[in-house]
């Protein structure tokens, strides 16, 4: 009894096109939000600490993309 993977099968994405549109398109909107919030931050001279709150935004940004781009 052999059991054999083809290489193709095992690298197919496990999310349909819709799913993967779905979490590029939160990693952008995400990144787009966090860099405008960062922006504004900055130009009305806010204190370090509260750019720490975009954190948890950047990295949703960035599990969006990386979700994305492993098909996964």
């Amino acid at each position: 009894m052999s059991s054999t993977v083809a290489i193709d099968d095992a690298c197919l994405p496990n999310i349909s096109l819709a799913e993967r549109r779905k979490r590029l398109l939160s990693g952008v909107v995400g990144l787009v939000i966090a860099l405008g919030i960062l922006a504004v931050l900055m130009l009305v001279g806010a204190s370090r600490w509260w750019r720490l709150a975009l954190f948890p935004v950047f990295a949703s940004a960035t599990v969006g993309y990386f979700q994305w781009k492993d098909k996964t």
